[in-house]
């Protein structure tokens, strides 16, 4: 009987068969060159979704070794295609042969431009620009077909945490999908992976197609689809990846989800300037990046670097969404003014950006993100709503888009 064993990451796009019911044994004592021929054997067994390849033949296992009492080594070199959790699947096929000894896996980041990039690659750092150090940044390889070509595609951004991105990006793919539009909301922020919460949306996505051509079906919730990070881990398990595995979990979130005809695909971006923003403007065509900071110079700062990042990638800005711009004293309606003011504005007139609007800072809105239901739909008549909606009706105006029914 062969036992399919599915990842535990993004693992429904690829598997892995065992020759038996539960567990892999040898039987008999084994010689060294029959552990190595029989550890070879079940690598052979892990194949990788995209090239079709198993890991061995594509030598992502390298250095092999065995000593003492069949005691296993190797070294695991990713590529750039890699979905996340490839290596955790090699572990777990080892882990079934009982008689194995101590295993040990090195993860080997492979050396820049070591390979050179094939044309569905972006170009390694040191590749694409003369010279390198600090003011260098890749050259951004744009590419098409990814998403319908009628999809605008809209980064929601900042650099840095805590300043309500997420929020934003939430109500503003909400808004549009009240209104008709067919949304899609890509939850980019790898290590905080909030909007399953923020849609109160539980459960793992399923995967549908042929064999060989499997295509994670997203999950959905206020007319809009969704997909995150958050719907495939456990709730308290943490997110812990390098550059290579992010830029992987945005590529398949793009590439292998069935996303469907959509007419807006809203991606909440981590906070920062790191890989998965490279990451992005390098696989798919950006229409606009909205970015989002609170009136405070701590906040500012970074997002005016943030902003700096995407100029340099020849990504389009929006503007600027102010958020927390102040707090109604709800006992004289006084507004008090928690993370400063004026802040945005300064930034705005710095950067020749404009401000697409400012959401007041409202208990409503944290209680409708902690229910899962979006500000724009659980209290449309508040003052944060009307702000938000604003801004959507703003931002479909400079893309050119009727914004009449928003």
């Amino acid at each position: 009987m062969n036992l399919l064993v599915l990842g535990q990451f993004l693992g429904p796009l690829y598997w892995l068969k065992l020759d038996c019911d539960s567990r892999v044994t040898f039987g008999v004592k084994m010689t060294t060159a029959n552990v190595e021929k029989e550890v070879l054997r079940i690598l052979s067994g892990v194949v990788h979704p995209v090239t079709g390849k198993n890991i061995v033949e594509s030598d992502h296992v390298q250095d092999l070794q065995i000593t003492g009492e069949s005691n296993v080594r190797f070294s695991f070199v990713p590529k750039a295609d890699d979905p996340p959790g490839l290596v955790k699947e090699a572990r777990k096929a080892l882990e079934a042969i009982t008689d194995l000894g101590e295993l040990k896996i090195k993860v080997q980041l492979p050396q820049s431009g070591a390979t050179a990039p094939s044309a569905n690659q972006v170009n390694p750092p040191d590749a694409s620009v003369s010279g390198s150090g600090p003011g260098k940044v890749p050259e951004v390889t744009k590419k098409l077909g990814v998403l319908g070509e009628k999809t605008k595609v809209l980064a929601v951004s900042s650099g840095k945490g805590g300043v309500g991105k997420s929020m934003v990006a939430t109500n503003l793919a909400a808004s549009l999908a009240s209104h008709g539009k067919s949304v899609g909301l890509l939850d980019a922020d790898i290590y905080g992976p909030n909007i399953p919460l923020m849609f109160g949306t539980k459960g793992r996505p399923t995967v549908a197609g042929a064999k060989g051509q499997e295509m994670i079906q997203p999950m959905e919730a206020h007319g809009v689809r969704l997909m995150s990070l958050g719907f495939l881990l456990d709730e308290d398990q943490p997110a812990i990846m390098r550059g290579p595995l992010i830029s992987g979990v945005l590529k398949q979130f793009l590439e292998q989800v069935d996303w469907g005809d959509l007419e807006f695909l809203i991606v909440d971006m981590p906070p920062g300037t790191g890989d998965a923003q490279l990451s992005l403007v390098q696989s798919i065509d950006i229409d606009g990046v909205i970015m989002v900071s609170t009136p405070q110079v701590v906040a500012t700062g970074d997002v005016a670097r943030g902003i700096k990042m995407f100029e340099r990638v020849n990504t389009r800005i929006l503007g600027i969404v102010e958020n927390m711009s102040g707090l109604a004293c709800p006992h004289c309606n006084e507004e008090i003014d928690v993370f400063g003011q004026g802040g945005v504005h300064l930034l705005g007139e710095e950067m020749d950006l404009p401000v697409l609007g400012r959401v007041p800072l409202e208990p409503s809105v944290r209680i409708s993100g902690d229910e899962g239901n979006p500000t724009v739909v659980s209290n449309p008549e508040s003052v944060a709503a009307e702000s938000l909606m604003k801004i959507t009706s703003v931002v479909l105006k400079m893309l050119d888009l009727k914004s009449k029914t928003v």
